[in-house]
C-alpha cells in the first residue's frame, strides 16, 4: 500500500497543473500583502466607518500579519476548490485518458484499494496546498507586517463590532482553523473523484466540480427561509467558511473578550460533523460507481 501511495504522489508531483495550484496561492498572497502595504489603512479606516466614530484604533498597530492572513483567506479558501479540482477530478479518468488504468487493475490490488489510495493522495496534496498558504498568508506577512493583538471586524444583523484577540491568542485559532479548512477541502476532492469515476478524461469532472461548488455557494448565500431551512443544511458550500468560528472570541455580559474562547463551538463541531459525513458519503459512492466500472470498454 504505501509502495502505491508513493506512486501515486509522484504521479501528481509530475503534472504542471500541481504547481499552478501553488503559484496561484503565492500570487493572489503577494498581491494582497503588496497592497496593503501600500496603502492599507484606507482599508482600515472604510472598514471603521460602520462602527462608532469615537472608537480610538492605532491604524499601525491594527495593519499586522495575524490581520493581514485573516483577510487572506477570506479570498483565498473561496478560490482553493478550484485548484483542489485541478488533482482529484484527474485522479481516475486521467488513468482511463491515458490508457493505463487496466494496467493498473492487473496487478494484485482491489479496486477498492485503488479509490482509497488515490483519495488518500489527494488528502495530502490538499494538506501541503494548506502548508504552502499557512507560509505564504501567515508566516509571509507576520515577517511584512509584524506581530500583533488581531482586530476582527463582524457584522451581526444590523450591528456591527471589532474584536481584539491578543497575541497569545492567536496561533492555536490559526492551527484550528487550516484543521477544519483540511476537512472541508477533503470534501471537494471527494467529490472531484466521483465524477472523475464517471468520466474518461480531466477536464470534464474539473469543470463540473467547480459549476457545483459555484451553483452550491451562491444558494447556500441566498437569504430565502424555504432555503435557510430546508437547502442549505444539506448543502457542503454551507460549512466552507465555518473555519471563521475560530476567530469570533466569546465576551462577557459588559463586552470584554474572554481569553481562549469560542463564541459558538456547537456550530463549529455541528460543521464538521456534517462535513466529514459527506466525505464518508462521497467515497462510499466513488468506490461502489468504481466497483461496478466497466473498463474493457
Amino acid at each position: 500500500m504505501w509502495s502505491l501511495l508513493q506512486i501515486e504522489l509522484y504521479k501528481i508531483a509530475k503534472r504542471p497543473r500541481t504547481y499552478i495550484a501553488f503559484a496561484a496561492i503565492a500570487a493572489i498572497a503577494f498581491i494582497f500583502q503588496f497592497a496593503f502595504k501600500a496603502d492599507g489603512a484606507s482599508y482600515i479606516k472604510l472598514m471603521l466607518q460602520t462602527v462608532d466614530e469615537s472608537f480610538d484604533l492605532d491604524l499601525q498597530k491594527s495593519m499586522n500579519g495575524y490581520f493581514m492572513c485573516y483577510i487572506i483567506l477570506n479570498t483565498l479558501l473561496i478560490q482553493v476548490p478550484i485548484l483542489v479540482a485541478l488533482v482529484a477530478g484527474d485522479a481516475v479518468s486521467g488513468e482511463a485518458n491515458m490508457g493505463t488504468l487496466r494496467l493498473i487493475l492487473t496487478k494484485p490490488i482491489s479496486r477498492t484499494q485503488l479509490i482509497l489510495i488515490k483519495f488518500l493522495a489527494s488528502f495530502i496534496f490538499t494538506v501541503l496546498l494548506l502548508i504552502w498558504m499557512a507560509i505564504t498568508a501567515l508566516v509571509f506577512s507576520l515577517l511584512i507586517f509584524g506581530a500583533n493583538d488581531m482586530l476582527i471586524f463582524r457584522n451581526r444583523g444590523q450591528e456591527s463590532m471589532i474584536l481584539q484577540i491578543t497575541q497569545d491568542d492567536i496561533w492555536w485559532r490559526y492551527l484550528a482553523a487550516f484543521a477544519y479548512a483540511a476537512v472541508a477541502l477533503t470534501v471537494i476532492a471527494a467529490l472531484s473523484m466521483l465524477l472523475s469515476v464517471y468520466a474518461e478524461n480531466s477536464i470534464g469532472p474539473i469543470i463540473a466540480t467547480v459549476c457545483i461548488v459555484i451553483v452550491c455557494t451562491v444558494i447556500s448565500n441566498i437569504n430565502v427561509p424555504v432555503i435557510d431551512k430546508h437547502v442549505k443544511p444539506w448543502l457542503f458550500t454551507s460549512y466552507l467558511v465555518g473555519w471563521k468560528g475560530f476567530f469570533y472570541i466569546g465576551t462577557t455580559d459588559d463586552g470584554q473578550p474572554i481569553k481562549g474562547s469560542i463564541q459558538n463551538w456547537t456550530a463549529i463541531r455541528n460543521s464538521l460533523y456534517i462535513l466529514v459525513a459527506h466525505i464518508a458519503v462521497l467515497l462510499g459512492i466513488t468506490i461502489a460507481v468504481f466497483r461496478k466500472k466497466d473498463i474493457l470498454t
